[in-house]
């Protein structure tokens, strides 16, 4: 990797800024609730430089506190941060330039916020991998701080763990109402949402979220295949009916063309008598 100049870094650094201050706000309770489950600080700044998901770093405690099963948390989590590997994706036709160091670096530690910065400063040009990857890397160290900071809070201080677990809600809420209203999206979010409120009823609280995650999925997949096929049956009779329109028209013509003709050879025969 190329060494950046200062002042790529003084822009980066501007970039993540706002991105910093909002993960001191919520980097904070999920330490809190990591020194809950006796992680200490080293452990919970191990995690967050090497795991650094906000949202899976929240929902480890909070499983884990509900006596959630091993397996039950590690493929919720997954599930959760199969969302990162569609942020890296979309990034490739800026990384076909860089090193593949690089790339990698940068695609790894994309998250929901740096995303949006990202993707709003390579529009306006005169942006580069480097400095996105400053970007992300200028968050993540706010947000493992902020999490180191949070355990030592925990430890002294006895705070409710109900305020802190709130920190994961909101930020599912945020994650919810940043996604593009789409009738598939709505149907995911309310499948998931009765999905896990049905585990819960019926004693599966453990798995209530992996599950109605799968199921809100399922059901929104489900509801989209089903639009499809029934878009797809309505552009066939449409574009059959627009053939046989087209037909009328050119059959309209091909009369109105052989009328003209025959009017035009009455006028002649008329002109010769």
């Amino acid at each position: 990797m190329t060494m950046m100049s200062r002042n790529h870094l003084s822009q980066a650094f501007r970039a993540a800024v706002p991105i910093m201050l909002g993960y001191v706000a919520i980097g904070i309770p999920c330490g809190i609730l990591c020194d809950s489950i006796g992680l200490n600080a080293l452990q919970v700044f191990l995690l967050s430089a090497l795991f650094y998901s906000g949202a899976g770093q929240f929902m480890i405690p909070n499983m884990y506190l509900t006596s959630a099963p091993v397996a039950s948390i590690i493929a919720s989590v997954s599930l959760v941060n199969t969302r990162q590997v569609l942020y890296a994706a979309s990034f490739a036709p800026e990384c076909t330039t860089s090193s593949k160091r690089l790339a990698f670096f940068f695609a790894a530690t994309v998250t929901d916020e740096s995303y949006g910065v990202s993707i709003a400063k390579f529009r306006e040009g005169d942006w580069s991998v480097g400095r996105a990857l400053a970007v992300n890397l200028f968050s993540q160290s706010s947000w493992a701080l902020s999490n180191v900071v949070g355990v030592i809070i925990g430890s002294l201080v006895d705070i409710p763990l109900q305020i802190a677990a709130f920190a994961m809600t909101s930020i599912f809420i945020c994650l919810l109402f940043t996604q593009r209203p789409t009738p598939a999206n709505i149907v995911a979010a309310v499948s998931a949402a009765v999905g896990v409120y049905v585990c819960k009823l019926i004693g599966l609280g453990g798995a209530a979220i992996l599950l109605g995650a799968i199921g809100g999925v399922v059901v929104a997949m489900a509801v989209s295949w089903v639009r499809a096929r029934v878009r797809g049956g309505a552009d066939g009779q449409d574009a059959e009916a627009s053939s046989l329109d087209g037909a009328d028209v050119e059959g309209d013509a091909v009369a109105g063309g052989a009328e003209g003709e025959g009017e035009g050879r009455l006028r002649g025969d008329g002109g010769e008598r």
